[in-house]
């Protein structure tokens, strides 16, 4: 006997039971729908009129557009994030507006390439330099004998100033070099962990002894800018090579400083000048905006008469990745020539490491390097000694 569908109960029950299934999904269907439904201000696959949609983007907003075309406006949204349209966002500050901040993949192949490259090559030409020097010419000595009698060189505020802005340039080098280098050098050797939190407190030590810096170089230059301006004697240094083209036994009329040596103080004193203001750029970001200005005031100059046009319009980013490149670059270049400033203060030359030890010279060193200056030194002792002999021949009673 054949049973049919509607003949057997339990297949009635079953059928009913499928049936109401269907009807409960069919009435959850719109709830769940609504559910989903996008956030105010998402862009969505309709395509509402403009001002008729209560999520649109504000009036003039550069999204607006894009979000009345839905998905059609996949290519030209991300073309417009791309190229640095600002939005609405919940973010707050300078850059709250930029969605993707295109320029930085320009400045981090540049930071990590040309700008890597060429440090290595003015840092490593220095050094070989230095080294080809001292094993071809040696270090300078002396003509004649140490006269075995001391005069003062430089006084204790002087030294103090030196390494004030000496002690904490060598750290800031360190740590910046390690900042510039570390990721593929340092890293594969202790590890990302050890590397993470060494580069923690080196970028900490750096920012807070950048400060210790600026004061040592304002301190530096308030104390020997009056003896670092430039002369005929200066001059006449200059056109001898330094006295490299003199005689044996000749030397040049110097005062207290060379013009090799003044021209080290203003390298120092402009470049430190200039890594200053960067790093506070880069300590207080989106504060300052200081390469938009100095561009305007270089094209004002005349720039462009050279065929050289520089923006002025820089983003806040773009002025923060401008002060990173430029206070590498500047920084790079000073620790090139202070090698040179302490393979002279050291190894490259007998004695002169005891000025800004000690504070005091020998005599002889002093005449055969620094003439102008011994002699009046040695012209002011002279007068201190006679006057404190006519002191005490004055204090001592008559018989």
């Amino acid at each position: 006997m054949t049973i049919t569908a509607t003949q057997s109960p339990a297949i009635r029950w079953t059928l009913a039971a499928l049936c109401a299934l269907a009807l409960l999904a069919a009435s959850l269907a719109p709830a769940e729908a609504q559910s989903v439904r996008p956030p105010a201000g998402a862009v969505t696959n309709s395509t509402p009129e403009a001002g008729t949609d209560p999520r649109a983007f504000p009036a003039g907003d550069p999204a607006d557009a894009l979000a009345r075309q839905g998905a059609s406006s996949d290519s030209d949204l991300w073309r417009a994030v791309r190229g640095g349209d600002q939005f609405d966002t919940q973010k707050r500050g300078a850059m709250a507006g930029g969605l993707i901040q295109s320029e930085g993949s320009a400045w981090q192949e540049f930071r990590d390439g040309p700008l890597a490259v060429a440090g290595l090559w003015i840092m490593g030409g220095s050094i070989v330099a230095l080294a080809v020097f001292y094993f071809t010419a040696g270090p300078i000595k002396m003509h004649g004998p140490l006269a075995g009698v001391k005069i003062p060189r430089l006084s204790a505020v002087e030294r103090f100033s030196h390494w004030l802005m000496a002690g904490p340039f060598v750290v800031l080098a360190i740590t910046g070099l390690v900042l510039l280098y570390g990721k593929p050098w340092i890293m594969p050797l202790i590890g990302k962990e050890a590397f993470a939190s060494f580069m923690l407190y080196g970028k900490m030590v750096h920012n807070y002894l950048g400060f210790a810096f600026m004061l040592g170089l304002l301190m530096s230059f308030l104390v020997w800018v009056r003896v670092n301006l430039f002369g005929r004697v200066e001059l006449l240094w200059l056109a001898k090579g330094g006295g490299a083209f003199l005689k044996k036994g000749e030397h040049l009329p110097v005062r207290k400083f060379n013009a090799g040596q003044k021209i080290l103080f203003w390298l120092v004193m402009l470049g430190g000048l200039s890594v200053s203001l960067s790093g506070i750029m880069l300590i207080f970001p989106f504060e300052f905006a200081m390469f938009s200005k100095t561009f305007a005031t270089l094209n004002m100059l005349g720039l462009p008469a050279l065929g050289i046009t520089l923006p002025t319009d820089l983003s806040p980013m773009a002025e923060q990745q401008l002060a990173q490149l430029w206070h590498s670059f500047v920084s790079i270049v000073l620790i090139a020539i202070v090698f040179g400033h302490i393979y002279l203060g050291t190894i490259g030359m007998h004695h002169s490491f005891d000025a800004i030890g000690s504070g005091y010279v020998d005599r002889n060193w002093a005449r055969e390097h620094h003439s102008l200056w011994a002699e009046e030194v040695e012209t002011d002792l002279a007068a201190r000694r006679a006057e404190t002999a006519m002191d005490r021949t004055a204090a001592t009673p008559a018989e």
